[in-house]
């Protein structure tokens, strides 16, 4: 595992690499607020046959925050990580995503379809879409909030009541949150905290309609696995899920048991999957 520096226009990114650099390369993008530590158990078993290149997001992990007077948006995820494949010389390139990161990776993919050799998706298909049910109350509370003044970052004793205290929130088992918690914090006084931009935990003020959602995937080209966790998370409802695979020509869905991170759960049967959809 090697430690990564890109740089972007505006931006400096974090990662991770495995594998050798002449391999053919698989640009992963992880979920919201992990980073690509998310990867760890995942990325070593396909860098045998990969150059896997994990990136921290903009605001997440190692990499840059964004300007106080900018947002965190889908399509800046996608012009951040078309412009590190540039500033790492990758012309065409094997994408995985996970959760967030695979809404990033399906927009990156419609955008870019002449880069992307195939598409692996765990835990989504696209991004976060608008049914109209709340876009007036969460327009109104992303507006209602200042630009600056967040509340202080909470100071962990230890890395460990850190994970503790992730896995109450994410359900994933401490061990596990391990790896994404070490990468995601800072040394302070009295412990640790986030590095990862406060700002991220806001309600996004405008999402795409889940009918122009649907518009972009029905441009989705590239070849395309989607792995779901079984059970299926609230945000992924499988009667609204299926019409979005319903709009991709080229799609294999497969399901395993497990929670949302099945990459960090099941390393070894997510590479199997990987390895078998390209």
């Amino acid at each position: 595992m090697r430690e990564l520096k890109v740089s972007i226009p505006g931006l400096e990114l974090g990662g991770l690499a495995w594998g050798e650099p002449d391999a053919q390369p698989l640009l992963m993008v992880h979920g919201w607020l992990d980073n690509a530590a998310s990867f760890a158990l995942l990325a070593p078993k396909l860098a045998d046959r990969f150059h896997v290149i994990a990136l921290d997001l903009p605001g997440h992990g190692h990499s840059s925050h964004l300007p106080e007077s900018t947002i965190y948006q889908h399509v800046d995820y996608v012009r951040a990580m078309l412009a590190a494949a540039d500033a790492l010389a990758l012309p065409r390139f094997h994408l995985l995503g996970h959760s967030l990161g695979a809404g990033v990776a399906t927009m990156l993919a419609i955008a870019a379809p002449e880069r992307v050799r195939g598409l692996a998706l765990i835990e989504g298909l696209g991004p976060l879409g608008d049914d109209d049910s709340r876009t007036l109350d969460r327009f109104r509370e992303a507006m209602a909030l200042k630009a600056t003044g967040n509340r202080p970052l909470r100071v962990f004793p230890t890395i460990e009541s850190a994970a503790e205290a992730r896995a109450l929130a994410s359900g994933l088992a401490p061990e596990l949150g391990r790896y994404i918690v070490e990468r995601g914090m800072n040394a302070v006084n009295g412990g640790y905290s986030w590095r990862s931009d406060a700002r991220l935990s806001r309600p996004t003020a405008v999402r795409l309609a889940e009918t122009q959602v649907m518009a972009l995937l029905l441009g989705l080209a590239a070849p395309t696995s989607l792995l779901l966790a079984n059970p299926h998370p609230p945000y992924l409802e499988p009667d609204s899920l299926q019409v979005r695979i319903d709009c991709v020509e080229n799609i294999r869905v497969t399901h395993m048991d497990g929670g949302h991170h099945l990459h960090l759960e099941h390393p070894d049967a997510v590479a199997n999957w990987v390895h078998a959809a390209f």
